[in-house]
């Protein structure tokens, strides 16, 4: 059985990411314009799913580039250039500032599926319980566990699942909440996937970049979902998972994971994707870049690099919640007792 390295990163969050460094002499604006756009042109694995021509964007931003430049305009050029990708692990990271993707920013808040207030004040409540990242309560009567999961960089382990599901011993299922969820540690990936059972089954095949060429890449890997751990008992109830725009990098992963779990239903709207692997580097004038050089394709060879989409769609409901009701916590409670 083989498992790659995953991304590690939150939507955004550039100081979780290591940096690779790569040394080079200070350089004038139009050799650092030059160096990130070959680079990019060199190693990024998503210039066909992305549908951009990245010579005719060499072409509309170095005539924005001369060596009498300042340093504030050549980042919002060289930023502008990488926000084309619509690319969430793009980032320019200068000494001042951190460039992010409009578009991805965008599309999280725009088709936010959650409102926080309604899950804390009437599903969660004052009364919940929080075991590690965890925080959980019962509903309907504790025959649903409701688990809200903000983050992928939060502890996760099988420990703490099983306590959970011992301390709701009526409940025929559970709903995993990852709305807005922007990723995180892909460890907790895999020690969440194992209190499912699913074993040796393929989940997706990944490779990197391999070459100059926008489609060179190495040779397919498979990843297969992990084995269980013998200490503790698998989940076989029906399970829920919560998802939407805000859902990315580590969570689109998971997302991608649980389509080929049957107990497993996603519900919501598609993820925000994420599902490159970045790297990066440093420019001639010291400042750094990353961007993603892998991809990673379903067991039926499509890219859910734009997004990974639900088993059943569904959008928040503004009437419902103007009741106080989540209609897709709702939904989700209904496809377990059902």
């Amino acid at each position: 059985m083989k498992k790659l390295i995953l991304p590690t990163l939150l939507l955004l969050c550039v100081s979780c990411e290591k940096i690779f460094m790569e040394p080079d002499p200070a350089g004038s604006p139009t050799e650092t314009f030059e160096y990130l756009w070959e680079k990019v042109d060199r190693q990024y694995a998503f210039f066909d799913v992305k549908d951009v021509n990245w010579d005719s964007i060499h072409t509309i931003y170095s005539a924005r580039v001369s060596d009498d430049i300042s340093s504030d305009s050549l980042f919002s050029v060289l930023a502008s250039m990488l926000n084309s990708l619509n690319d969430g692990h793009v980032n320019l990271i200068g000494r001042y500032d951190v460039s992010r993707s409009e578009h991805i920013f965008n599309l999280m808040y725009e088709r936010r599926q959650i409102d926080i207030n309604i899950v804390a004040l009437n599903y969660l409540t004052s009364g919940y319980h929080s075991t590690g990242g965890f925080q959980h309560n019962g509903i309907r009567n504790d025959s649903v566990i409701y688990i809200r999961y903000g983050s992928f960089s939060n502890s996760a382990s099988l420990a703490y699942l099983n306590y959970i599901r011992n301390h709701y011993p009526k409940a025929q299922g559970l709903i995993l909440d990852l709305r807005q969820n922007g990723g995180g540690n892909v460890d907790n990936v895999w020690e969440i996937l194992k209190f499912f059972p699913r074993p040796e089954t393929l989940l997706y095949r990944t490779q990197i970049k391999s070459g100059p060429n926008h489609n060179e890449f190495s040779p397919l890997e498979e990843v297969y979902a992990p084995r269980s751990d013998d200490r503790v008992k698998p989940f076989l109830k029906p399970v829920v998972v919560l998802q939407d725009r805000g859902s990315y990098s580590a969570t689109s992963f998971f997302s991608l994971c649980c389509l080929s779990y049957p107990t497993i239903t996603t519900l919501g709207d598609t993820t925000g994707g994420g599902l490159g692997l970045p790297n990066g580097g440093q420019l001639p004038n010291g400042w750094y870049y990353r961007f993603s050089i892998t991809r990673t394709l379903s067991p039926d060879g499509k890219n859910y690099e734009n997004g990974v989409p639900p088993k059943e769609y569904l959008a928040l409901d503004p009437a419902a919640t103007a009741l106080g009701k989540d209609n897709i916590i709702e939904r989700a409670a209904d496809i377990i007792m059902q």
